[in-house]
């Protein structure tokens, strides 16, 4: 099978300027930063030594500028939703700062900037910019991790005081895994269940000060240590539970919901669901970092094991006396280049997702959030999953030299492993995902209920997978173009566009009539849900796969140098045919491939993969991580092995 040409080279800047992409500023302001500012990680460290370097790493932070960014200006900010994101992901390196950074400045402060109003606004945000105010955002509970609308953590009003009453009843209410909370927070977010007058108003958010500003425990509030953990031991996660602790009225953080001096209740949104859902959607910025955050950790681990590859010599090559170097090796390519053909799809996915928060926030469009909400569930668990497999594919690929701790690959995957189920467990995310699919809300998600929605499935959602076919496009423009019935097909991208979406609308009308069948009268709704999860996870997987080519097509359509987008558009074949190929299984059993397009499929997996082997250290180069987090000997190592050995060579050759 004849490739399609891949250029000798191709333009190294404009590859990266194009993934630096809209907040190609941001990056920049944070790689000058950390070029002045050693931020190294104190995986080395005990526990207290690490914690306490962490701490200092982020006042460093604090004096770069870098947490200001996302900030309301009023309050000292550069008011830039996308760029805090964007700069989150910077921080891969040293993921223990990057994670204690997201807890004081996305999950802390972006609880009071999303849930606050301009009174707790102008009292807290400047001490949480500045980290006078060290804080922790107290949502997971012992008994209740992803089932936040059932936490049992209360908070009851008290007229007679004008305070609210904040306490845990029992041990599976206490706040559990608490970033910040075990040595350096003084203050916590803390979500419960509100109270007036006997009635619950469901979850809401308050203020409450856990430490005083010696860093001795308040009373009525008790703190264990959650201790050493597999990664991340420069954060201080802890449990918390309160004792009917008062706290002011003002306290609650009241943009959805307030109290009244007499404890009359008011919400400018009546229903609770609703409202509860609507105040969880502006705290997915948390969640999107870490989507972010795991696809740059996947970039360094890719980083390392390339360069190591490109530099490591197994064995004689047959007819000389040299050694091949191993990512000469197909089976070496195949296990790295589609990782980082995914990696590239992924990232293009991610700065789509970083630019609709970045629009939508704060809009007031509930159909623009919801959509991006499930957007968001469905890109972080793919990317962190992403990052768990391919960590450990990088690991392997190094051999032994990638056991080691200095070579970094260990501790990145300790330190990304709790990215699949924390900000969200990945199948309960793709849940969430595929109920997006499902329902057009109506804004009354909530009051269906699980029957109700498999009901409501089987009337709606077959047209809304028309009606978002029908939207001309690029993507669409690539579908509707003829396609050659023949192997060289593989390589047409309608073909490939046009596999993705009719694999997606065949799951989800699948599934459709699937629940249709079991919604009888007697039937019941947990197990009529729980009978079909399997399809419900493979739906949104699918999906999922089908946004993240789109946002790959679209990168791909952004570049301007010729050789340059020749060299992404085989990177985009990589990763759509490698997707193919693994799940050829359903592709086959259902029609969409033959036996014949199966094996032309696997052949151009790996022509593509030997075309882009001479670009790949360059490839992955381009993501432009700022070059402190690079510090693997096997891979600052290898470009003065490499040197070295053509030295030899043409020492010989003498």
């Amino acid at each position: 099978m004849d490739i399609p040409r891949t250029p000798a080279g191709f333009d190294a800047g404009e590859l990266a300027a194009l993934l630096d992409g809209r907040w190609a500023d941001v990056r920049a302001q944070v790689r000058s930063a950390l070029e002045g500012t050693e931020l190294p990680p104190g995986d080395h460290l005990d526990t207290e030594a690490h914690r306490a370097l962490t701490l200092e790493q982020l006042h460093l932070l604090v004096k770069s500028g870098i947490p200001e960014i996302g900030f309301p200006v009023a309050q000292g900010g550069q008011g830039d939703t996308g760029g805090s994101v964007v700069s989150l992901e910077m921080l891969a390196g040293n993921l223990s700062l990057m994670v204690k950074s997201g807890v004081q400045w996305g999950l802390f402060g972006g609880a009071v900037q999303a849930l606050g109003t301009e009174r707790h606004h102008e009292r807290y945000l400047p001490s949480i910019i500045n980290l006078d105010l060290p804080g922790c955002f107290a949502m997971t509970e012992t008994g209740h991790g992803s089932d936040v609308q059932r936490l049992r953590s209360t908070a009851a009003y008290d007229p007679a005081t004008e305070e609210f009453v904040v306490h845990t009843p029992h041990e599976s209410a206490r706040k559990e895994y608490i970033g910040n909370a075990a040595r350096d927070g003084r203050m916590a977010v803390v979500f419960a269940q509100l109270f007036t007058g006997g009635q619950g108003h469901g979850v809401h958010a308050f203020m409450v000060p856990i430490r005083d500003s010696a860093g001795a425990v308040l009373p009525g509030v008790h703190i264990e240590d959650c201790g050493r953990k597999a990664g991340l031991n420069g954060v201080d996660n802890g449990r918390i539970t309160f004792d009917n602790v008062r706290v002011p009225r003002e306290a609650l953080l009241n943009r959805y919901g307030d109290v009244a001096a007499d404890g009359t209740y008011s919400s400018p949104i009546d229903s609770t669901g609703k409202r509860f859902f609507t105040m969880l959607g502006t705290l997915i910025r948390g969640r999107i970092s870490v989507a972010g955050t795991a696809g740059s950790a996947t970039k360094l681990a890719l980083e390392i094991a390339l360069r190591y590859g490109s530099a490591r010599r197994q064995f004689d090559r047959p007819g000389t006396d040299e050694e091949t170097v191993v990512l000469d090796y197909l089976g070496h390519q195949r296990k790295l280049l589609p990782a980082l053909a995914k990696t590239f799809a992924l990232h293009f996915a991610q700065e789509q997702l970083v630019s609709t928060l970045h629009e939508v926030q704060g809009s007031g469009d509930e159909r623009a959030q919801r959509e991006l909400e499930s957007r968001t569930a469905g890109i972080k668990a793919v990317t962190t999953w992403h990052a768990t497999r391919t960590i450990q594919i990088a690991r392997e690929a190094c051999g032994g030299a990638g056991y080691l701790a200095e070579n970094q690959l260990p501790q990145l995957k300790a330190d990304t492993d709790v990215f699949t189920t924390f900000e969200g467990d990945n199948t309960v995310l793709l849940q969430l995902v595929a109920k997006g699919l499902l329902t057009n809300y109506k804004g009354q998600f909530d009051e269906l209920g699980t029957m109700g929605m498999a009901r409501f499935v089987a009337d709606q959602f077959v047209g809304a997978v028309i009606e978002r076919t029908a939207a001309k496009s690029l993507v669409q423009r690539l579908v509707d173009a003829a396609v050659p019935d023949d192997e060289e097909a593989v390589f047409e991208r309608g073909w490939q566009v046009k596999l993705f979406d009719d694999r997606e609308r065949h799951v989800l009308d699948g599934l459709a009539r699937r629940l249709r069948r079991a919604t009888g009268g007697s039937a019941d709704p947990f197990e009529v849900f729980n009978d079909a999860q399997d399809h419900v996870l493979r739906a949104a997987r699918v999906h999922i796969d089908r946004v993240v080519l789109e946002a790959f097509v679209a990168g791909v359509e952004r570049c301007q140098d010729p050789d340059t987008a020749l060299v992404l558009e085989r990177l985009c074949d990589l990763y759509v045919l490698s997707t193919v190929e693994e799940d050829r299984g359903w592709f086959l059993e259902h029609e969409r491939i033959t036996p014949r397009r199966a094996k032309a499929v696997t052949e151009a997996v790996n022509g593509l993969c030997q075309a882009l082997r001479p670009h790949a250290v360059d490839l992955v180069a381009a993501f432009g991580l700022p070059r402190q987090w690079l510090t693997a000997p096997i891979a600052t190592g290898a470009e003065q092995q490499r040197q070295e050995v053509q030295r030899e060579h043409d020492r010989r050759d003498d």
